[in-house]
């Protein structure tokens, strides 16, 4: 009668964990890393952050230049905001003011 003998290997008890280590690995490392990951929700919420800065000074600029306009509207013309504006736009003083010349800056 014929008998099979073999040896007892362990390597083939290690296939399956280690495959099930290396496939949890990778999914571990891409759900950090990826593109959708975690570390990439942390950039973007600084990004939000960021861009939600610059739209509040956007805005604010925007309120200032609404009302600034708002009173260069005809029936509301303030005379102090039309001399301004003429002082601007012509380089003119009144004969009693002092002017300061301040170097322009160039880039």
């Amino acid at each position: 009668m014929w008998t099979r003998q073999h040896k007892q290997r362990n390597t083939g008890r290690l296939i399956i964990p280690s495959l099930c280590v290396l496939f949890l690995a990778y999914f571990g490392f891409h759900a950090y890393h990826g593109e959708f990951g975690i570390y990439s929700k942390y950039q973007l919420e600084a990004r939000a952050a960021e861009l939600q800065a610059q739209l509040d000074a956007v805005k604010a600029r925007r309120v200032d230049f609404e009302r600034r306009i708002q009173l260069m509207h005809e029936g509301t013309l303030e005379k102090d905001m039309l001399d301004e504006q003429a002082r601007k736009a012509l380089n003119l003083s009144q004969p009693d003011e002092i002017t300061i010349m301040l170097p322009s800056a160039t880039k």
